[in-house]
């Protein structure tokens, strides 16, 4: 995949309607609607902040949440998780709706770039379409949740194409969802069969970082994989191991590994299925001449508890009735001595249950670690970004990734389709 593509930079906005699809995903409070965590809106002001100083008038646009538009399917759904389908009535369908509107996205949008933020009451329809046609340069919109759109998910060529009339004939759609971008939907991809598209400044990022470091890396490159499962890591090791000069292996899928080289896991995480593919990678990286870094020891619990009984064991020893939560000091060790001399760190998944205190410490210490080296630190979103920034390490990482599952591809050397259909430069 191409990663050199053009930006807003690229292209002049003055006085044209920009479509700009964000990732406004944000976390709310289930009682209140109230939005607990707003980094992602905060994340597209520097592209929202440029494109309205260029004189653009922008059509903001987001999906939030996982709204069923069809009452039929929603009904479908509830009653297959036994719901009793007699209470499955419209108005309730329609409050799941309604819990998931964008309106909280703009006021907090709003008030972070003080001035006002024109929400439509749809996303294609007439009051999209009039507040749309009326948009003046250094105004903002925001359209309704995408996902209320039946055709948002399946790429339906119809709605990119209202959506993408929205801007106008002349108009110029940008992407910086990078969250979004491993998905083909009518709002990430489809529309820029019809404007000419390009990325705002966090995908911009994105791709120079984590895409310059697999074509391109500063050398030694080191993987830290973690995580709960193999299975969910398969694409991402067997790419990395054409690349990599080091892979280091935490989380709960090292004990799938453990199992595979014929030690005893007791209860920790396993994936029976995958012993094989553990070997074969193991036999890869050997021919590679890729450092495939396992642990050497291990922090077992007797139950599943921040508070369980705990003790270090070597790794593949671990007893019946017990579980690996945490790499052990040995393997802490180990894998910071790896990473100080590395020229460029790539890491994805915790080490361990970084959620308990007391099954953090291998989490903990290899974000220290990464913290004091040298190297371009890029960490690869969902749950190791969210440890960085927990455990207060956030600050002294190169890059910490927008996308969770956006990153895993990127990293799997997958074809993003929100990114394949920008402008190259």
């Amino acid at each position: 995949m191409n990663y050199n593509k053009k930006t807003v930079k690229d292209v002049d906005v003055k006085g044209k309607k920009v479509l700009l699809r964000c990732d406004f995903n944000v976390p709310q409070d289930k009682a209140t609607g109230a939005i607990t965590d707003d980094k992602r809106i905060r994340a597209a002001l520097p592209t929202i902040q440029y494109l309205l100083d260029q004189g653009a008038a922008v059509i903001a646009c987001s999906h939030l949440g996982k709204p069923e538009p069809s009452f039929d399917k929603w009904a479908k759904k509830q009653a297959e998780k036994g719901k009793d389908p007699a209470s499955l009535t419209k108005e309730k369908w329609e409050k799941t709706l309604e819990a998931l509107c964008m309106d909280p996205v703009a006021k907090r949008l709003s008030k972070l770039l003080g001035k006002d933020v024109i929400l439509a009451g749809d996303v294609v329809g007439p009051d999209a379409q009039a507040k749309a046609a009326a948009l003046q340069p250094g105004q903002i919109m925001l359209l309704q949740n995408t996902r209320f759109e039946k055709g948002e998910t399946k790429n339906d060529p119809e709605l990119a194409k209202a959506m993408a009339g929205l801007a106008g004939e002349d108009g110029v759609y940008v992407s910086d969802a990078f969250g979004a971008v491993h998905r083909a939907h009518a709002s990430t991809a489809g529309v820029a069969a019809h404007l000419p598209a390009v990325s705002g400044f966090l995908i911009q990022k994105e791709l120079e970082f984590i895409g310059g470091a697999l074509a391109d890396p500063k050398r030694p490159l080191v993987a830290i994989l973690g995580g709960s499962k193999v299975s969910s890591k398969i694409g991402v090791i067997n790419n990395l191991l054409e690349i990599a000069d080091t892979i280091i292996i935490g989380g709960g899928m090292a004990y799938t590994f453990a199992k595979a080289q014929g030690g005893t896991v007791g209860d920790s995480l396993l994936e029976s299925d995958w012993l094989d593919y553990c070997n074969e990678m193991v036999a890869k990286a050997k021919e590679k001449g890729v450092k495939l870094l396992l642990p050497v020891d291990t922090v077992i619990a007797d139950a599943f508890d921040p508070n369980a009984n705990s003790q270090v064991v070597k790794n593949g020893q671990i007893p019946d009735s017990w579980q690996g939560l945490d790499i052990g000091p040995e393997t802490v060790k180990l894998y910071c001595d790896a990473v100080k001399d590395a020229g460029t760190v790539i890491w994805n998944g915790p080490m361990g249950v970084f959620e308990f205190e007391k099954f953090a410490v291998g989490t903990k210490a290899v974000a220290e670690a990464l913290s004091k080296t040298s190297a371009i630190t890029i960490i690869g979103g969902g749950d190791s970004a969210a440890a960085v920034q927990q455990l207060g390490y956030a600050a002294q990482m190169t890059h910490i990734s927008t996308g969770g599952g956006a990153s895993l591809e990127f990293m799997e050397g997958k074809e993003l389709p929100g990114v394949a259909c920008l402008l190259d430069k």
